[in-house]
């Protein structure tokens, strides 16, 4: 079932092979905007995402395997966008890894990959969507931090870096553009059950010896006061508010979807 709230409008997610990425991809083509889909995985399994969301939604939808570390392989990308669908509309900047250590111990080549595709890869896709939603008056720039963009953990130095300074990022290009067409918002999610998450509760579940279930409610009541993981869909459905005409005045807002984490 398709609606046509965004009708006609390009959607470029970062990372969004799996994931939140992919759930907000979904959302998106469901109220009619072209997908632009970006991220690693088996090139069978990426044609059949894109074909689902062709044949789901009657949208047109393609892929680009820029790796989002690289400057140029960024530009690359987002010039494919502009030759296949004429421009970005919607820009989601949600590509990203993690590594857990202490300061000290944190390899130098992890912390520069994690900020590089956490955080530098949304300054360059944005610089280089602007432009052309300036020119037309309207866009839509999304940034996914995470409650770690809010608050931190011991162990994730990169990741709350990054997530903070996405969250600083959203702010500026916010005001840079406030009497535009343009507006730009992070969203900040708590636990979503991603294939990152899940590895972390691979490793609890291994290194207690509990269940997968017990290391999730675990992992859940450390930080999520809910006890539930936020989903994809939930993220999705935030992501198409903030493109609606309701929404026009949000800007440069972190908005917290996190089961009640940073409200502690």
């Amino acid at each position: 079932m398709q609606n046509t709230t965004l009708q006609g409008k390009t959607a470029l997610i970062t990372g969004s092979t799996s994931g939140i990425g992919l759930g907000i991809a979904r959302a998106l083509a469901q109220q009619g905007a072209h997908i632009v889909l970006n991220g690693f995985g088996d090139a069978n399994e990426i044609a059949a995402l894109q074909a689902g969301l062709t044949q789901d939604y009657g949208v047109q939808s393609t892929y680009h395997p820029a790796d989002m570390s690289r400057p140029q392989e960024i530009a690359a990308m987002m010039q494919f966008a502009a030759a296949k669908f004429g421009s970005v509309d919607i820009l989601v900047n949600n590509a990203g890894i993690q590594h857990v250590a202490d300061i000290e111990d944190f390899p130098v080549e992890k912390w520069d990959a994690i900020i590089a595709i956490n955080l530098s890869s949304a300054f360059h896709t944005t610089r280089l969507a602007l432009p052309a939603m300036k020119e037309k008056n309207w866009g839509r720039i999304i940034n996914i931090a995470s409650a770690h963009g809010l608050v931190g953990s011991a162990q994730k130095s990169a990741y709350v870096a990054a997530k903070h300074g996405i969250v600083g990022l959203s702010k500026v290009t916010a005001l840079e553009n406030a009497q535009t067409g343009v507006t730009c918002n992070a969203i900040c999610p708590g636990w979503v059950l991603t294939p990152l998450v899940q590895k972390q509760v691979d490793v609890r579940a291994a290194n207690e010896d509990v269940s997968n279930d017990d290391a999730k409610k675990g992992l859940l009541a450390e930080k999520q006061p809910s006890g539930e993981f936020v989903t994809p869909e939930q993220l999705g459905a935030l992501a198409v508010f903030l493109c609606s005409e309701a929404a026009n005045q949000v800007r440069g807002a972190a908005w917290s979807m996190d089961g009640g984490w940073t409200a502690q």
